[in-house]
C-alpha cells in the first residue's frame, strides 16, 4: 500500500514537472517569435522608408521616418500640391497602413 502512494505521488511529480517544462518552452519559443517579428517589422519599416526617399529624390527637404508600417512625412513644401503628391507617393508603397504628415507650407 506505502509502494503504490509513493508511486502516485512520484508520477503526479512527474507529470507536473513535464508540464512545467512544457510552459517553459512554449514561452521562450512565443517570446523568441515576438522578437522575429520585430525585427522583420523593423526591416520592413526600413524598405518603407528607402522606397518612400527614392520616390520622393527631388524633394530632399521632405523627411520620411516608418514604425510599424505607419508613415510619418515632415519638413517644408513649396505649396499644397506638392505635399498631397508626397502624401499620394507614400501611400502607395506597398506595407504602408497609414500616413502621418507633418508637413508644412512655406510661406512666400
Amino acid at each position: 500500500m506505502m509502494t503504490t502512494k509513493l508511486i502516485a505521488r512520484l508520477m503526479v511529480a512527474t507529470a507536473l514537472t513535464a508540464v512545467a517544462a512544457t510552459g517553459t518552452a512554449f514561452a521562450q519559443q512565443e517570446g523568441a517569435m515576438a522578437g522575429a517579428a520585430k525585427t522583420g517589422t523593423a526591416s520592413n519599416d526600413d524598405a518603407i522608408t528607402s522606397k518612400i526617399k527614392a520616390s520622393l529624390a527631388d524633394q530632399k527637404q521632405i523627411g520620411v521616418t516608418t514604425q510599424d508600417g505607419v508613415v510619418t512625412l515632415s519638413g517644408s513644401v513649396a505649396n499644397t500640391d506638392v505635399g498631397t503628391k508626397a502624401i499620394q507617393v507614400a501611400s502607395a508603397v506597398p506595407g504602408v497602413k497609414e500616413v502621418k504628415s507633418e508637413l508644412t507650407v512655406a510661406s512666400k
